[in-house]
């Protein structure tokens, strides 16, 4: 019987790996759980890397200037850097990669409809955008097969993460 090598995807840690989301739960992915035994999955949870712990106050992409930071309303804290820089170290040490499957709306790992607020206080965001994590990703990985786990709700847009995931391109190097 032939074996195939199993595709290589980046994940993020909340979806079915670990209850480290901001408020100490975890999301039930019923899509992850079906992957498992196809796919050599990478979990990784860019605020608990830099520190942030869980629970924690959650954090939130705040315009300063027309940039984009990364601050915790709470506390003032401003991890923007320390953000950048994590993704900068855990991307560009990443062997060859086929793909990732980041957490929507996640000012660190979202790839697209992340909240963007003009002050940290506000409370009506003035656009979205990609997460600080998954900006990076967007970035480093161009021609990778990039999802979140809402989008794969919808069934042509899961067929083509699959499509792409098994039968696409060889993996992607940073």
């Amino acid at each position: 019987m032939r074996t195939f090598p199993k595709p290589r995807v980046v994940v993020a840690k909340c979806l079915e790996f670990a209850p480290c989301r901001y408020d100490g739960t975890m999301i039930s992915e019923k899509f992850v759980r079906r992957l498992k035994d196809h796919v050599k999955f990478l979990p990784v949870c860019p605020e608990m890397e830099i520190g942030l712990g869980c629970p924690r106050d959650p954090i939130r992409i705040v315009l300063a200037g027309g940039r984009p930071r990364l601050v915790q309303p709470a506390t003032g804290r401003d991890v923007t850097e320390a953000m950048q820089k994590f993704a900068e170290s855990f991307l560009g040490g990443l062997e060859a990669v086929d793909g990732f499957l980041l957490k929507s709306r996640s000012p660190s790992c979202g790839i697209r409809d992340v909240k963007r607020y003009g002050r940290a206080e506000d409370e009506a965001p003035q656009g979205r955008g990609s997460g600080v994590f998954g900006g990076a990703v967007l970035e480093r990985f161009p021609e990778a097969v990039i999802e979140d786990e809402e989008r794969l709700g919808d069934l042509a847009i899961r067929r083509r993460f699959l499509e792409r995931l098994f039968a696409g391109e060889p993996p992607f190097e940073a």
